[in-house]
């Protein structure tokens, strides 16, 4: 009976220069956005955030995901040092009030789950059909409707260069709306990816050795 790798249900095919490769050839790039507490704000600029987010919506002339990950927050390392720091603590008013500080967060961890929202916009661009056409062509290769060509390295830079654009513009209009949007580079995108699949190893900080040349 043959193997199956896993990798053959992925849509994933690499990770290139901070860009998401598909198995169609189509690019992704990843942002990381930051939050603001909607709730905290007046009246006055709940509804100028709305506003402004709105006018961001309607000025896309591309499709973009927006994505909410939640993940169950391990704080046991975070724990152990403040064990750690109790019993290295010299003033015992400051040893006292380290203890308490512990076992207040233990206590907390006891009565629900910590979790963590990360925040990501993921925008696309997808080569036309006429210039993979012309680029399969080029090789003089006959591709079966199920192959497609991989993307030549002036192909890749060109396509990474009008996605950059997109992010960009989607970046200031975040921006414009209160929020920051910084692009994820490689190692920090294969770390998502990984985590995605790995959750219960992501929750404790596990996360494989990434390569130097991959990291950038």
């Amino acid at each position: 009976m043959a193997r199956i790798n896993t990798q053959q249900f992925l849509e994933l095919d690499k990770i290139k220069e901070g860009i998401v490769i598909l198995k169609d050839k189509s690019l992704r790039g990843v942002l990381i956005v930051s939050s603001l507490n909607f709730a905290l704000k007046s009246e006055e600029e709940q509804n100028a955030i709305i506003y402004q987010f709105q006018s961001f919506l309607n000025s896309l002339d591309f499709s973009c995901q927006i994505i909410v990950q939640s993940r169950r927050l391990n704080i046991t390392g975070y724990t152990d040092k403040l064990k750690d720091l109790e019993e290295k603590q010299e003033n015992k008013l400051l040893r006292i009030q380290t203890k308490s500080y512990r076992e207040f967060i233990m206590e907390m961890i006891k009565t629900g789950v910590i979790m963590t929202k990360s925040f990501f916009v993921v925008i696309p661009f997808y080569p036309s059909p006429l210039e993979m056409k012309s680029q399969e062509k080029s090789k003089g290769i006959l591709k079966t409707r199920q192959e497609i060509p991989d993307l030549t390295e002036e192909a890749f830079q060109r396509h990474k260069n009008q996605l950059w654009q997109r992010m960009e513009f989607v970046a200031l209009g975040l921006k414009r709306c209160g929020l920051q949007a910084v692009p994820l580079i490689t190692n920090e995108l294969i770390e998502v990816f990984w985590g995605l699949h790995h959750p219960k190893e992501a929750e404790f900080g596990y996360y494989p050795e990434i390569p130097p040349e991959l990291s950038q």
